[in-house]
């Protein structure tokens, strides 16, 4: 059984504490490596690399920071499969999402590359005679990035790259569950020629070491992927010392059926956005609000996709469902299916854990009342809620306190682009999966899913700050 050191300054270094943490395989329950755990003598120590390397890694040209990149890029494309068994043991990540995962950091890399060359201000027209007004962009100095369990491997990427492709320096924070993927992340970046320091990984619990990095003047922004209780939590902090943050939280997200809609099409897509990475997802389409029309069919054919859904062991070819990533979410996800039985819905398929997978699960007949319509279960449990007509289902999607993503099928153009403008969410997907992501995007959520946006200039203006100059031609003539 390997163990595992924290990463600072270009290399594994033990921690001062001492401590020691189980991380866990989710499918086996056994212990897949020991990963010593940071404290406040290793956050300072990793501060003061963070801090000298910013020194000189903010003025490194763009040519340099997207040879990194590239060449990091082309690391994480060679060690496909190192990493993948990483997040099938760590994670409990299926062959499919494990295989998503490792595809796609290649590619988000290279997008990243690409934006060091597009940390541009812009010129004003100015009122005052001879005075030229522009604005640039410098980095922050040191970004504090949490990371979650569900996509550790790409989520990590999302907040690192653009961090460094505009000129920062940083401390990730990765899921206490899955540390391991973090400190590949950063050994293969060192073997890419990053500069010591520049990028330093501390395991541990949050609540060990978030307010103390948050409260340090040197930690410029916080970027954060997880939950909206911990979210908020942490926007508080941010807020008492004035640090930059941006938000990407929870979401219970609609994915509408309209009457016109090919229902197979939609059965697929409605499988694909609930299922996927046992439903642990963010962007996850935990409420499917489908028409009168075809309600029914819907439902009908619907039942019969889950049921045929395979779960089981993640290495197993096919296999879409499997560990969730703790026992204990199992128990929380079991609690929130029999009270929605217990308030009317309909068990259709699954509604029982089996060791730690729980099955892929449907209930039809959700109404707005009930509690599974509002709570985020984090879990494979898909709910459909049926719609009179289309302004019935747009209130239905609207009626949450999360706003991430959000899809709609129909071919209707109308209704669809009346969707777009009138459903509160961040994202919006007509024709497609509530669960869609790509590198150059505005990512991103409003209500209690998120603060900001994550993904090419989009990132590029979070993780810099912009300055106002102006230069003064000859002399400027004062009143007094």
């Amino acid at each position: 059984m390997k163990e595992y050191q924290l990463y600072i300054n270009g290399g594994y270094q033990d921690a001062s504490s001492g401590k020691l943490a189980d991380d866990l395989n989710p499918w086996t329950g056994e212990v897949y490596a020991k990963v010593q755990q940071a404290n406040k003598a290793d956050a300072a120590v990793a501060l003061d690399c963070a801090q000298e390397a910013f020194e000189s890694w903010k003025n490194v040209g763009p040519t340099e920071r997207e040879s990194i990149l590239l060449k990091a890029a082309d690391l994480f494309a060679q060690r496909t499969a190192e990493l993948k068994e990483i997040l099938i043991e760590e994670q409990g990540a299926t062959l499919l999402k494990a295989g998503y995962e490792t595809h796609h950091a290649p590619t988000f890399l290279r997008s990243m590359a690409g934006e060091c060359r597009r940390v541009t201000g812009e010129t004003y027209l100015s009122d005052y005679p001879g005075v030229k007004s522009y604005s640039i962009r410098r980095p922050l100095g040191i970004v504090l990035a949490i990371s979650p369990f569900n996509f550790p491997l790409l989520l990590s990427l999302r907040k690192i790259g653009w961090a460094l492709a505009s000129g920062n320096c940083v401390i990730l924070k990765p899921s206490e569950v899955t540390p391991v993927i973090g400190l590949k992340i950063a050994e293969l970046f060192t073997e890419a020629g990053l500069p010591d320091g520049v990028l330093n990984v501390l395991p541990a619990e949050g609540k060990d070491l978030g307010d103390v990095l948050i409260a340090d003047p040197r930690v410029k922004k916080v970027t954060f992927t997880g939950s909206t209780k911990v979210g908020r939590a942490i926007a508080e902090t941010c807020a008492k010392y004035g640090t930059k943050i941006t938000l990407e939280m929870g979401g219970k997200n609609p994915l509408i059926v309209l009457n016109d809609a090919d229902v197979d099409y939609a059965v697929n897509t409605a499988a694909f956005s609930n299922f996927m990475n046992q439903g642990q997802i963010c962007m996850t389409g935990s409420r499917v609000i489908v028409e009168a029309g075809v309600y029914d069919e819907f439902v009908t054919k619907f039942t019969e996709k889950v049921k045929n859904i395979k779960y089981g062991n993640p290495r197993e070819p096919g296999v879409v469902v499997g560990p969730l990533i703790r026992s204990t979410q199992t128990d929380f996800i079991q609690t929130q299916v029999d009270l929605a039985v217990e308030e009317g819905a309909k068990l259709l398929a699954g509604g029982r854990g089996e060791n730690s997978v729980y099955l892929p699960t449907l209930l039809a007949d959700v109404t707005q009342e009930m509690s599974i319509f509002s709570t985020e279960c984090f879990g494979p449990v898909a709910s459909v809620i049926k719609a009179n007509d289309f302004d019935d289902a747009i209130a239905i999607a609207n009626n949450s306190e999360y706003g991430l993503s959000a899809a709609i099928l129909t071919n209707d153009l109308q209704k669809s682009m009346a969707a777009v403008e009138c459903i509160e969410s961040g994202m919006v997907h007509v024709n497609g999966p509530s669960v869609r992501d790509e590198p150059v995007v505005p990512f991103g959520g409003m209500k209690n899913s998120g603060l900001g946006r994550e993904g090419g200039k989009f990132s590029i203006e979070e993780f810099t700050e912009l300055k106002w100059v102006t230069i003064q031609t000859g002399q400027q003539q004062y009143p007094f």
